[in-house]
């Protein structure tokens, strides 16, 4: 019997919409998604937004960052992702975090990984931003895990009471050094280029979700090595493909 894992809306539905905006999770609920990941960066304000980048060229096709911006500013910038899309989407925002919960809300199957960036830390520093976000998602903190590559951060998030959090590894190698012991999180995130290439891959008790994947094949192949979670920008073809996998006689 094929073993699927789940599969996590990367930015949302990211190959065909602009990536961390609400069309995109919207998008990506629509065709099935169960799980989304989204990244955090604050304002020149502190108002955290749904967004990836260090600077804001590629997004909105203009310079500057985020945090040098405040959210009246950037609300008065599109997130169209102009390179790949064109005027499609030229009527897009970037989303407020605020906007993010609201959708949550409505979408209570829904489980958000909501990734704080190293760029917002690096500005505001860790608590900082950690007193941004997380009252702004205590009314879904039931849908909500945090995740991030700074380990400080969630480290001053577990100590703070912060039950669901998710480490970003810089490499494989990276999962029992450091700060993870003591964070003891509930997952691991890895990009599938620094997997070792053969064997289990073992992580208990954290789940391990991989990145970026958009083969169907090869997602199946790291499920029966021990990965639970797949992300992917291609949420929508990766579940007809487990589809079509469910249904194929064996």
């Amino acid at each position: 019997m094929i073993v699927l894992p789940e599969l996590v809306a990367h930015r949302g539905y990211a190959l065909h919409y602009p990536e961390n905006t609400l069309v995109a999770i919207e998008a990506a609920i629509r065709a099935g998604a169960h799980y989304v990941e989204v990244d955090i960066q604050l304002t020149s304000d502190r108002q955290p937004v749904l967004f990836h980048d260090r600077d804001l060229e590629r997004m909105c096709g203009v310079a500057g960052r985020v945090h040098e911006f405040s959210l009246g500013r950037l609300r008065g910038l599109r997130a169209s992702e102009f390179g790949r899309f064109g005027y499609q989407y030229v009527h897009v925002p970037i989303a407020t975090l605020a906007e993010f919960v609201a959708l949550l809300q409505r979408e209570p199957q829904v489980t958000a990984f909501i990734e704080i960036k190293r760029i917002a830390i690096e500005r505001f520093g860790a608590i900082s931003v950690l007193e941004r976000v997380l009252p702004a998602i205590e009314l879904v903190k039931s849908q909500c895990v945090l995740i991030s590559f700074s380990q400080e951060c969630l480290l001053a998030a577990h100590r703070g009471g912060w039950q669901d959090v998710g480490v970003i590894l810089e490499q494989w190698d990276d999962h029992k050094r450091g700060a993870v012991p003591e964070i003891r999180p509930d997952y691991l995130f890895c990009d599938a280029v620094s997997l070792p290439r053969w064997g289990r891959l073992h992580t208990a008790p954290a789940k391990l979700a991989v990145y970026e994947i958009t083969d169907p094949n090869e997602a199946v192949a790291l499920a029966g090595r021990g990965v639970g979670l797949i992300e992917t920008f291609a949420i929508g073809e990766m579940l007809s493909a487990f589809e079509l996998m469910r249904a194929a006689p064996a």
